[in-house]
């Protein structure tokens, strides 16, 4: 009878879980003047040193859409440090910060390397300064947990077919206007759901008695108890929570379970090599392929998210990229075929690249989703600057989600909408020529 409960448990627990909606409240008050500083402008004018076109000079199309105004660094209201401990929000130490003179400490973390004053926060929302030490307020407060297919996040060159259990904190260093999960990446981590996810989540586990947190231990423990092969750190930016990623990973190569990274690639070099150690795959949102876009769209910076790209290959982390193809903003040719340049001369050639149809959200809903043709177009370009694995996505056509073997031209891999119907790669190669096929296909 207790394993027919705890086998009923779990499957409730997959199926109310897969429909969580996060709830965040608005706040009435008008947000406060920020009293932090991010040098973005000096990085902005970056130059990329490697290989292939430098992106700083392609001209954004003209058009009937309006690009957004350039970025100015977000209002991050002041939260006292008991109003955290009320809320039960984190006080976890930070790992990358330098203290300052009067109390203020400068974030280390990623390259905005916010100055933070006593009391203030970074333009994350989620990291806070008392007393000149920097806290991670969402360390063990997740607010988003669900057991999706590996094809989601999307890899699809990584455990097809498998399950990956996923989880966020509130929380992200960029400001993307066209962001799906804007109400967790864009919100106030006291605003999040994070104590009703712990206190459902709780039920599976017996044990547990703190409904405060959720330990790197449990979120393994669950992994387990869903029979999910991997743990992926997604939906917003895992970089913003990094010690709790960081612990999670840890905890999951000791269980035997994978790590896996969504990321928009904006992380430091120091901790994304401490990361690297844990990480066994990654997806990297190149979200366009010139500084003005990111600046415009993103309220950030191109040049580090490709030395992100260029550290994951250093380090021998398996890893694919999708770029969100947005009307009138990063879909020309020249830019996609810039972009293919640059990741066949630095990357090479067997990087999964994913283009991603655009559906108006947030702040960008004054065009229409990317026509099928645009993506088509866009991968027909990829392909013919060399890059052999080329995926469509957020479409339901058949055929573009599947992986062709470039040495015999047949299907190895068939999906179809994130569902594995057909693999035909055996110990890594085409079942049909023995053809290498890069990626990983073994647990």
């Amino acid at each position: 009878m207790r394993l027919q409960s705890a086998i009923a448990a779990v499957a409730t627990f997959i199926i109310l879980v897969a429909a969580i909606t996060i709830t965040v409240f608005s706040q009435n008050q008008p947000p406060e003047k920020p009293s932090f500083e991010t040098p973005l402008e000096k990085k902005t004018s970056e130059k990329t040193s490697e290989k292939g076109d430098s992106p700083e000079n392609i001209p954004l199309p003209e058009g009937s859409y309006k690009h957004p105004d350039r970025f100015s660094p977000r209002p991050s209201k002041s939260i006292s440090k008991d109003e955290v401990e009320r809320l039960k929000l984190a006080l976890h130490k930070a790992s990358y910060f330098k203290p300052l003179e009067n109390g203020s400490v400068q974030c280390l973390l990623c390259p905005r390397h916010c100055f933070i004053k006593d009391g203030d926060r970074g333009a994350c929302r989620v990291r806070a300064n008392y007393g000149g030490t920097l806290y991670a307020l969402t360390y063990g407060k997740p607010v988003a947990l669900n057991n999706d297919p590996i094809e989601k996040k999307p890899l699809n060159h990584f455990l097809p077919g498998t399950k990956s259990l996923s989880v966020a904190t509130i929380g992200c260093n960029f400001g993307c206007v066209f962001c799906q999960n804007w109400h967790i990446s864009q919100e106030y981590p006291e605003n999040g759901n994070h104590l009703d996810l712990i206190a459902y989540v709780s039920e599976l586990l017996p044990d547990k008695k703190d409904l405060t947190q959720l330990l790197p231990s449990e979120i393994v423990q669950l992994a387990k108890l869903l029979n999910a092969d991997s743990i992926s750190y997604t939906y917003t930016e895992p970089s913003v929570f990094f010690e709790y990623m960081l612990d999670t990973a840890k905890e999951a190569r000791k269980a035997g379970l994978k790590n896996v990274w969504v990321t928009c690639g904006y992380l430091e070099e120091k901790p994304l090599h401490e990361l690297c150690k844990y990480l066994d795959a990654a997806n990297v949102d190149l979200k366009g392929f010139s500084e003005e876009f990111y600046s415009r769209y993103c309220g950030s910076t191109l040049a580090p998210v490709l030395k992100t790209l260029m550290i994951l290959k250093e380090e021998k982390v398996w890893f694919e990229i999708t770029n969100l193809v947005i009307p009138q903003a990063n879909d020309s040719d020249e830019m996609i075929r810039k972009m293919c340049v640059w990741i066949r001369e630095n990357l090479g050639t067997d990087v999964p690249l994913h283009f991603s149809r655009f559906i108006p959200h947030y702040k960008l809903q004054d065009r229409p989703e990317t026509p099928f043709a645009t993506l088509q177009r866009a991968a027909k370009i990829a392909k013919e600057e060399g890059i052999k694995y080329v995926y469509i996505g957020n479409v339901w056509t058949k055929g573009v989600e599947d992986t062709l073997c470039p040495n015999c031209g047949k299907t190895i891999v068939k999906r179809e909408f994130m569902n594995v119907l057909e693999n035909n790669i055996k110990d890594g190669k085409c079942k049909f020529c023995n053809a290498p096929i890069p990626g990983v296909w073994s647990k």
